[in-house]
């Protein structure tokens, strides 16, 4: 009698599915209430100040100040990141890095930007579209001060971007520096850390609506500081 061979066998056990989700179905309706062009502040930090408070307050975020920061080389391959941003006002939005980091190094390189907020609870996002410019060695020490004494260590500690032989090498780095600068004591400044300061040319603000017909309003900078809206289609 003729047998299954083991490739026979083996061709009729069906593949697993590599994704046990249904990604096609998964889907959410979102809010009925929109954003009209009525409603906008008149400059697009102001009314980012506004869904930040929201989303800060109500809005059931883990970190609302979390964006994503993407960046492009010289040759134009992009890399994204989460970054804190720390500070926002008319001139821009800034965070703070390793100035060695990829990140640094391809801003310097390219400065042109994109900051994005994924307020998912809110079904709402932000991208500022603009160039980055570093921050003063003034207002980083003054950033830098703010900071827990631990993170002031790990902006030491770390060389970021870098390859590192494993985490042991970190943490020994890291008790190097507490054994040198013990809690209470000033940590300097390091030299290769600082701020960007994304200065917005275009600020997208994404409501999402029912049936995807979301609400687009883009603030768009013109000559002489004003400020020009536009409605995206979704």
């Amino acid at each position: 009698m003729g047998g299954v061979t083991d490739r026979e066998a083996d061709s009729a056990v069906p593949a697993a599915d590599p994704v046990p989700f249904d990604l096609a179905s998964m889907r959410k309706q979102y809010r009925a209430e929109g954003l009209s062009e009525t409603e906008l502040a008149a400059t697009p930090v102001e009314q980012f100040a506004r869904w930040f408070k929201q989303a800060a307050t109500d809005g059931g975020l883990f970190e609302p100040n979390a964006m994503v920061v993407s960046t492009a080389d010289a040759e134009g391959r992009p890399s994204s990141r989460t970054v804190l941003l720390k500070h926002f006002d008319e001139q821009g939005f800034v965070f703070y890095t390793n100035y060695d980091s990829r990140k640094a190094r391809e801003l310097e390189a390219n400065p042109h930007v994109s900051l994005l907020f994924p307020w998912h609870p809110m079904a709402r996002q932000v991208v500022v579209t603009g160039v980055a410019r570093r921050t003063g060695r003034d207002e980083t020490a003054a950033y830098f001060r703010t900071r827990p004494h631990g993170s002031q260590l790990g902006a030491w500690a770390s060389a970021q971007s870098t390859v590192v032989a494993g985490r042991r090498a970190l943490d020994a780095a890291y008790a190097e520096l507490a054994a040198r600068y013990p809690e209470g004591e000033q940590v300097p400044v390091p030299p290769h850390w600082g701020g960007f300061r994304v200065v917005p040319e275009a600020v997208e603000f994404w409501q999402g609506r029912e049936n995807r017909l979301h609400d687009r309003l883009r603030y768009v900078a013109e000559g002489g500081g004003g400020w020009r809206v536009e409605r995206l289609s979704p």
